[in-house]
């Protein structure tokens, strides 16, 4: 059997690296190693270049976890990337060479993000944007309660224009190399049903789990449920 992988997890727009704590808990749990990155949210490419450089800093074998447009920074960052076992896409964008995550949510019905965002320029050029704190809970993390869903509000990192219309430039998409697991939430108001579906058919994934009532924060509110579509990834690095 091979090295035990490290497990790194990627979280997306409006997130920050302490979303994943309830995963990690229970990765821990079953004796997995866990590292959540910072993702800067500031471009596809620059992000990834980020993320290579956390997993060459392991010096070990990794799972690629991303979470919403995290899906498009590990794609980028795990193109070629020999250390990389496997991929899961957790409410997650996987594209193709050319798709970014604006495209990919426009070209399917149901998503109402939109509508929620803020934008703002910023000194680097373009704007920026983030979820207007009234209307987090419902479009985020509408199965959690009041409170916590505050708090996300408060603590979410923002992301640039640049980051969602930029499109994953790797020559061929991880996925197509590098077996994917792909686990989201029914009522995910983000990322629309019809994407999900349509990526993870097209990336062959090993395994999709659909929670019934789950929101776009699904690692949050479903750590038990994504821990064990992890689980599932990590025990097929290992072989």
């Amino acid at each position: 059997m091979s090295e035990q992988p490290v497990i790194v997890l990627v979280h997306g727009a409006f997130a920050e690296s302490a979303s994943w704590n309830r995963v990690i808990r229970r990765l821990h749990g079953h004796g997995l190693p866990a590292v959540a990155a910072a993702n800067p949210l500031r471009g596809v490419e620059g992000d990834a270049a980020y993320v290579r450089d956390v997993i060459a800093g392991l010096g070990r074998p990794v799972v690629l976890v991303g979470h919403s447009y995290g899906g498009m920074v590990v794609t980028q960052a795990a193109a070629g990337h020999p250390a990389v076992r496997a991929l899961v896409y957790v409410a997650a964008f996987a594209p193709e060479p050319g798709e970014s995550a604006f495209l990919l949510t426009g070209r399917f019905e149901g998503s109402t993000l939109g509508t929620a965002l803020e934008a703002y320029p910023v000194v680097s050029g373009g704007n920026e944007f983030r979820i207007a704190a009234d209307r987090f809970h419902h479009q985020f993390c509408a199965d959690l309660d009041a409170g916590e869903a505050a708090l996300m509000a408060a603590t979410q990192r923002p992301v640039t224009e640049r980051a969602l219309t930029g499109a994953l430039t790797a020559d061929e998409p991880a996925w197509r190399t590098i077996p994917s697991w792909f686990v989201h939430g029914e009522r995910d108001l983000s990322i629309p049903a019809a994407a999900r579906r349509f990526m993870a058919e097209r990336a062959g994934a090993r395994r999709t789990r659909e929670i019934a009532g789950a929101s776009h924060a699904v690692a949050a509110s479903q750590p038990d449920a994504v821990t064990a579509v992890i689980r599932d990834a990590a025990g097929h690095a290992r072989r």
